[in-house]
């Protein structure tokens, strides 16, 4: 076995290179290796106007968003707040009052 980092992602040690990028094999994963070698920054996520967005900060929609699994909408100029960063598709995990739990994309949303 060669001596390759585990994934960042998912800690498998079933790595390979490919060209000059790592890959996981079992979560599909792509990185140089120089940032597996730096500390993990955090994710990178950005809203509609391209302003940088952390764990905490407050966000207003910019779409009315129909809520998936019921007969409510979400309004534009809904303000959401203490949001939480994660990986996939919808980046955004936060609580909407009157909806509850929810998973929104960051194109959807501004910084308040």
């Amino acid at each position: 076995m060669s001596n390759l980092p585990p994934c960042p992602a998912c800690q498998s040690a079933y790595t390979y290179e490919d060209g000059p990028l790592l890959v996981c094999p079992e979560c599909g994963k792509e990185w140089s290796p120089d940032e597996a070698s730096g500390a993990e920054e955090g994710l990178n996520v950005r809203d509609a106007n391209g302003t940088p967005l952390s764990d905490g900060d407050t966000v207003v929609l910019i779409k009315d968003l129909k809520v998936k699994g019921s007969s409510s909408t979400l309004k534009i100029g809904t303000r959401v707040k203490n949001i939480r960063l994660v990986e996939g598709d919808h980046d955004i995990d936060c609580k909407v009052d009157g909806i509850g739990g929810m998973k929104l994309k960051s194109a959807f949303v501004r910084k308040a």
